[in-house]
Formats: structure tokens, sequence, C-alpha cells
């Protein structure tokens, strides 16, 4: 349980950076900065396990780090405006 805890207050963290690394139009909320921040964190361990630098499985939640979480949300937040852009 504290595990779960924890990757959620550091995506919540990693997310807040990232938007503010990343910024524009974002009518998001707080459950919107932590998913970013998570799925930063994952989009990181799995880029990470393609290029050899991390190892372990995906569902054990281990976080691969800030940093890489970081770069991993920031690169998150641009895939998904490119693909909304496309829609609008």
């Amino acid at each position: 349980m504290l595990g779960l805890l924890g990757t959620l207050i550091i995506g919540f963290f990693v997310g807040l950076i990232a938007r503010w690394i990343f910024p524009g139009r974002q009518p998001a909320g707080c459950l919107t900065t932590i998913l970013i921040g998570i799925a930063g964190s994952f989009l990181a361990f799995y880029i990470g396990r393609v290029l050899g630098l991390t190892s372990g499985h995906p569902d054990r939640l281990l976080p691969v780090g800030f940093i890489p979480s970081l770069i991993g949300a920031v690169l998150f937040l641009f895939l998904f405006r490119l693909i909304r852009g496309r829609r609008q």
C-alpha cells in the first residue's frame, strides 16, 4: 500500500513538472496530472527496456527514477498533443 501511495505522489510531482516544462492549454486536474506522471514513468521504463538500460517487470510498479520519468512524461505530453492536434 505504501508503494502505491509513493507512486501516486511521485507521479503527481513528475506530471506537475512535466506540465510546467511543456506548457500549453491543459485543462486538467490532479488526477490527470498524476496519470501523466505515471504514464511517463511507464514510457521511460519501456524505452529503457528497449535500449537495454532498465530491467525488471513492469507489473511491479517500480519507478525507473525521477529524471527518466520526467523525460517520459514530457514525451508523453508531446505525443498526446501531436495525436490530439490531428483530430481537431
